[in-house]
């Protein structure tokens, strides 16, 4: 947990606090739990979420001391394995981006049931999403996609999900 600015101000260990400051991969595990009620629409919406700073809107991790507290925003890591999704939904209070570190994601603008656009993003690829506008995600690779996950706020509300998506009416319980 990193110590607080007070502590750096007031002369504290610059080593100690430097180091409070880092999440290092080694010590990130996909949390595959997060997101398991999706499954309840199929078994193509399995994803894992690494947390690296903040919680974000997909559960209470605040005790997770292994994240480092969010100030502004949220970032994480998502594991697409071949074939999974993440279905339509929209983050209606924050604009949310995605930047691709492995494999191929197919992202989805909507804009009802029946009009959506689709791009592929590839190898250090970015898409920025307003709040408001409907997204999903597709991984139409045969390799893991893992990317970036940017939200921008420190604790974002739970997206809903459109009449049209599978995950509509879908109890997280």
């Amino acid at each position: 947990m990193p110590l607080t600015t007070t502590e750096y101000d007031n002369g504290g260990d610059l080593a100690t606090y430097t180091d409070s400051l880092i999440a290092t991969k080694d010590s990130r595990e996909p949390d595959w739990g997060t997101l398991s009620f999706q499954e309840k629409a199929g078994p193509q919406y399995r994803r894992a979420q690494i947390r690296y700073v903040g919680s974000g809107a997909t559960g209470d991790h605040e005790n997770d001391n292994r994240i480092l507290p969010s100030g502004g925003f949220t970032f994480s890591n998502m594991l697409l394995p071949p074939g999974a999704e993440g279905p339509a939904h929209t983050h209606h209070d924050v604009e949310e981006a995605f930047f691709v570190l492995e494999g191929r994601v197919r992202v989805g603008i909507h804009r009802g049931p029946d009009e959506v656009e689709y791009r592929t993003l590839g190898y250090r690829d970015m898409i920025v999403v307003p709040a408001g506008v409907t997204r999903s995600l597709k991984n139409e690779g045969d390799t893991d996609a893992l990317f970036c996950v940017i939200i921008g706020t420190r604790k974002p509300q739970v997206p809903t999900y459109p009449e049209y998506s599978p995950l509509y009416g879908v109890s997280r319980d």
